[in-house]
């Protein structure tokens, strides 16, 4: 799966290892590196159903036994 990290934001993912009733998640941060003209490493997941967000690296999502693009 390829994806293009400057898309990710407000994109949708499910999780196939849900925990606390945590299913589906949102893009909602692109994380900007410290040094300017290096790439995107990172991303701000929200979990639709608590609110509860967390960072995590953009290609952990192309991991599809974790992360399944859409809310499935």
């Amino acid at each position: 799966m390829q994806i293009n990290p400057k898309k990710l934001l407000n994109s949708k993912w499910t999780s196939t290892v849900p925990a606390n009733k945590e299913k589906h998640f949102i893009v909602t941060k692109l994380i900007l590196p410290l040094v300017l003209d290096t790439p995107i490493t990172l991303v701000e997941l929200e979990s639709v159903f608590s609110k509860r967000s967390f960072t995590l690296a953009w290609r952990d999502l192309t991991d599809t036994k974790h992360w399944l693009q859409g809310w499935v």
